[in-house]
């Protein structure tokens, strides 16, 4: 019966909310306070303690409002007055606060709505939180001690402050530099050199801009970051990646061993026909310079390969191997070439080099279909006819 009598009425709750914690760091006073003379105690007691405090004002009109709205209740009506205060600390722990004590006060009134009285902008940032549990069917601010506008920018100028000060993305900036060039500015007066301090601001100011401008902070951060949280690769793949890059190192160095040798034979020439005439000339001294080192350089990284490819157990490490094999007879073949074409031998050592690297090249096909037959066991059952068998 008590339950549908409380359903039938209308439960309006007169709520004001300190969320900044005044009634208890001032006053003393514990919340949730529940009641009129119960409020106007709290609110004389804080106005005692501070006279300009616009909580107690807050309070007072709490009370008041309470007053007038019982003097026009009507008979379905029932009204209570209650104040809760949140944290000094402000932000989340305030709000968990005034959530909790409002939590408690709707267990023992059960409101219909709320009439919601703060004293400014900090109070009523905890408007939705309040709404979310019981109806708000109106709201009285209370300015006292300063304007709207002035405290809800004062409040925003603290705020974004508070974020230079504390957040270390703008901090550095705000901050730190600022704080650097004044440094500067103090030990050049101490040696004497205040005459140079132009020329080191601008030195300075220029180094950040273009740190910022290129991203180098960035770069550096994720590289850190890479070095941090770098993990070794497996063995084979350490030592497939290391055999690439010196095997790429000996290629260039080749290069560029042939390139020297080809450019220090050039003799100059009247027309571009001449030019055109010694150009066969100039690549084989090209090709005699460079050939050994290219070749090494890819032998090398089909070693490496080949190595990996072993640990794997994949069948293709065979063919790696006939490759390398003809890679390296392929050197005869160009010295032979090279020899040729700077006029110090007939092309019959290029022939004949030629026949053999054939007979090589066939060699190994035999040797390593030989060899895939024998160690068959030995390969990962999805690589056994990598070789094209059947």
């Amino acid at each position: 019966m008590k339950n549908a009598r409380e359903n039938e009425q209308k439960r309006i709750l007169v709520l004001c909310v300190d969320r900044d914690g005044d009634l208890g760091a001032k006053a003393g006073v514990k919340t949730p306070v529940v009641g009129r003379e119960a409020n106007l105690n709290a609110a004389v007691a804080l106005a005692l303690k501070d006279p300009e405090e616009p909580d107690a004002n807050a309070m007072f009109e709490a009370v008041r409002i309470f007053d007038r709205l019982k003097d026009e209740a009507k008979p379905d009506e029932v009204f209570e007055i209650a104040s809760l205060s949140g944290s000094e600390l402000g932000g989340i722990s305030a709000d968990r606060k005034v959530v909790a004590e409002l939590n408690d006060l709707l267990g023992s009134f059960s409101a219909s709505e709320v009439i919601l009285v703060t004293d400014g902008y900090s109070d009523e940032a905890v408007l939705p939180v309040v709404q979310s549990r019981v109806p708000v069917s109106s709201v009285r601010r209370i300015v006292v001690k300063h304007s709207e506008s002035i405290e809800e920018t004062a409040a925003l100028f603290s705020r974004y402050l508070k974020t230079l000060v504390d957040n270390p993305r703008y901090s550095r900036i705000a901050l730190g530099l600022p704080g650097l060039l004044i440094l500067i500015l103090v030990v050049f007066a101490m040696v004497g050199w205040v005459q140079y301090y132009v020329i080191a601001f601008v030195f300075v100011l220029s180094v950040f801009l273009l740190i910022k401008g290129f991203g180098v902070d960035r770069i550096a951060r994720g590289f850190y970051k890479w070095a941090r949280e770098y993990s070794a690769p497996p063995l084979r793949i350490q030592i497939s990646s290391f055999s690439a890059i010196a095997g790429a190192l000996c290629i260039v160095l080749g290069v560029y061993l042939g390139g020297a040798r080809a450019a220090a034979e050039i003799t100059p020439q009247q027309d571009i026909m001449g030019y055109l005439i010694i150009l066969p000339r100039l690549a084989g001294f090209f090709i005699g310079d460079a050939i050994t080192l290219i070749v090494i350089g890819v032998c090398v990284t089909l070693s490496g390969r080949a190595i990996r490819w072993y640990l794997e157990r994949d069948a293709r490490m065979l063919r790696n191997c006939a490759l390398i094999v003809t890679i390296g007879w392929s050197r005869q073949i160009f010295v032979s070439a090279s020899d040729l074409l700077t006029g110090n031998s007939g092309p019959e050592r290029v022939v004949l080099a030629v026949i053999i690297g054939i007979l090589i090249g066939i060699a190994s096909v035999l040797i390593t279909f030989v060899l895939h037959r024998r160690a068959r066991a030995f390969f990962r059952e999805e690589q056994v006819e990598e070789l094209g068998e059947e």
